[in-house]
């Protein structure tokens, strides 16, 4: 899984979600609003938490959960922790080859006919900084 801080980078820099079931997120309430549950990693899931559309945007129901006391949160208030596969999939064709390396995971990707190699220990940050990479390009 990624780290929540590649997680608000790819955010912050435009990659936009459209939840899905089993994606898994973090929340990311307001400074004032102080929550332990913004540390757990929750998963979208009919049963328990459903993406609704409203009118104001996409919101994420919490769906008979008695531990706290959220019923809903919007999107704006989430941060999206994308697994490997998303990552791959979302680098599209410009993704070229994974690796390992020693004690380490390589991802080349081609952009403008540039080869570029991103490495992490974990596989999944790897693709998530070459998504980075791409995501900043396209703005």
């Amino acid at each position: 899984m990624i780290t929540r801080e590649l997680a608000v980078s790819l955010r912050d820099a435009g990659l936009v979600w459209h939840p899905t079931e089993g994606d898994r997120f973090q929340l990311d309430l307001p400074n004032e609003v102080e929550l332990e549950a913004e540390a757990d990693v929750f998963t979208v899931s009919e049963m328990t938490i459903e993406a609704r559309q409203t009118p104001s945007g996409t919101d994420l129901a919490f769906n008979g959960t008695t531990e706290w006391a959220l019923d809903a949160v919007t999107l704006a208030d989430a941060v999206w922790l994308p697994r490997e596969d998303q990552l791959r999939e979302l680098l599209r064709g410009t993704f070229r080859a994974l690796t390992r390396v020693s004690d380490a995971f390589v991802v080349e990707v081609e952009i403008a006919g540039e080869t570029l190699r991103f490495e992490h220990p974990d596989p999944s940050e790897a693709y998530g900084r070459a998504l980075l990479d791409l995501v900043s390009r396209s703005r």
